[in-house]
């Protein structure tokens, strides 16, 4: 388990298990698993390889990438093929061009989206069809970049086929497979509230930061984003978190 010199200084209760007391993994799924029911058939959209299940912090990984084991069914969903490698799902379902959902209608009673609305190109749809495969009073859970916060401007004004050399130096462990086009349709915290909402789900939306990873390349720069951290208003917080229930 390897934890920044920064993190350390600012942050010493990640010595204690690996994480912070604001991990964002941590804060986010703890939810999720508050939610689901060992009945349930889950879907994880935009599932990709299960990166989740190489997190080196035993409790974090077992939050995020266990589901598999505490509900009936986790079914992945992902455009890339990729996903019939990943072992943190029961079933990979390969998702079309058409945006259709391999799934039959309120067949599942959650689905995840995590990290995956950036790159959605029409993110309406992704919505039309939570609404169809979910049962009455199913759940959504989403997290996903904020394009207000000082990493999605950042981000905006880097070029797509930059964005690798870029995570190379600010997230020393990131894999080039694992970094994906960013085109940020549905990336503030009013934008997911007006679809959430447009679409029938009764829905909480905020602003959420964690310890700030990507400033780990700089003492003096990760300080600044531990006040940012602090004090910055919800809607500029660099990740926005969503949970939804489909109305009855």
């Amino acid at each position: 388990m390897t934890v920044s010199p920064h993190q350390a200084i600012f942050y010493p209760e990640t010595d204690f298990g690996g994480f912070s007391d604001i991990d964002g993994t941590v804060v986010f799924y703890s939810r999720v698993n508050a939610l689901i029911e060992a009945s349930f058939q889950v879907v994880n959209f935009g599932c990709g390889r299960g990166v989740s299940a190489e997190d080196p912090v035993i409790f974090r990984k077992h939050l995020s990438s266990s589901l598999k084991g505490k509900v009936a069914k986790v079914i992945g969903l992902d455009i890339d093929r990729v996903g019939f490698k990943n072992r943190t799902v029961d079933e990979f379902r390969l998702l079309t061009a058409d945006g259709v959902w391999p799934m039959e209608d309120n067949s599942a009673d959650l689905v995840i989206c995590d990290h995956v609305i950036e790159h959605l190109s029409d993110p309406a749809s992704f919505f039309t069809e939570a609404r169809r495969v979910l049962v009455k009073g199913g759940y959504i859970c989403i997290r996903t970049p904020n394009a207000l916060s000082y990493i999605g401007v950042v981000s905006r004004f880097i070029p797509n086929k930059q964005h690798q050399a870029i995570l190379e130096i600010v997230q020393s462990g990131r894999k080039a497979e694992d970094i994906f086009p960013k085109l940020y349709r549905c990336n503030t915290v009013f934008a997911l509230r007006r679809e959430l909402r447009a679409h029938g789900f009764r829905a909480v939306v905020y602003g959420y930061e964690a310890e700030p990873s990507y400033l780990c390349f700089s003492k003096l720069v990760y300080a600044m984003g531990v006040l940012h951290q602090k004090f910055a208003p919800g809607f500029l917080r660099p990740a926005i978190f969503a949970f939804g229930q489909l109305a009855d």
